[in-house]
């Protein structure tokens, strides 16, 4: 199974941090958040990543190079300024992904979740997802038994920006700029999205204030 890491965003909540450097390349201890998430994949035996890029990719590209610093293959889905959304960012690499399932994380999340854990789904896609942190206290989505549903009653998580996806959860989508979430929800109509709940240290670098919150939890769990 190959992995993606969706690392062409701008990063405009973390400014003026991300004037300079691109979101995934913002050090939390020993690693940028990238390397966190290729560490983890290589020790999950994952060890082809596609990674797209935009804002300042040309950054990435020079930090990561080819992945034989760390032991894995990595190739470059390179989109235009602006960049393509999730979901055109994913539709985008799909030619570089092949045609079996893989799996996508966004690089702008820090968790210990366990890669390995991941499989390929029954249906379209399968989620992870996360309880809501303060930020987001409403969820995304309900989690039903190992359903993921878009329905107004019931319990609702949060999307942790892990998940597992079929190359047809894209069949008939166009190249060009979307989101993801819309492409999810038509699949969950069909309960064809599974997910389950990760209650493992699972973080959101979207501010600098969470992003300095995520620091100093590094550097306590380090101290330990």
């Amino acid at each position: 199974m190959k992995a993606m890491i969706l690392a062409a965003g701008r990063g405009e909540r973390l400014r003026p941090l991300t004037d300079t450097i691109p979101k995934p390349l913002l050090q939390v201890g020993d690693h940028c958040l990238i390397e966190w998430h290729i560490k983890r994949l290589h020790s999950a035996g994952l060890t082809d990543i596609v990674v797209n890029v935009s804002y300042l990719g040309d950054l990435i590209q020079a930090r990561l190079g080819d992945g034989s610093q760390y032991g894995v293959r990595i190739t470059y889905s390179q989109e235009p300024p602006g960049a393509l959304e999730t979901g055109g960012g994913i539709c985008k690499a799909l030619p570089l992904l092949g045609e079996p399932a893989f799996i996508v994380v966004n690089a702008d999340i820090w968790s210990d979740f366990p890669f390995e854990q991941l499989s390929e789904p029954k249906g379209l896609a399968h989620l992870v997802m996360v309880n809501n942190p303060a930020q987001h206290p409403d969820g995304d989505f309900v989690l039903d038994d190992d359903h993921v549903l878009d329905e107004p009653a019931g319990a609702r998580y949060t999307f942790s920006g892990i998940g597992v996806y079929r190359p047809e959860l894209f069949s008939g989508k166009a190249q060009g700029r979307f989101p993801l979430a819309p492409v999810l929800k038509l699949a969950m109509k069909e309960k064809a999205v599974s997910g389950e709940l990760y209650q493992g240290n699972w973080y959101d670098i979207g501010t600098i204030d969470r992003l300095e919150r995520l620091q100093n939890l590094i550097q306590d769990m380090r101290s330990e």
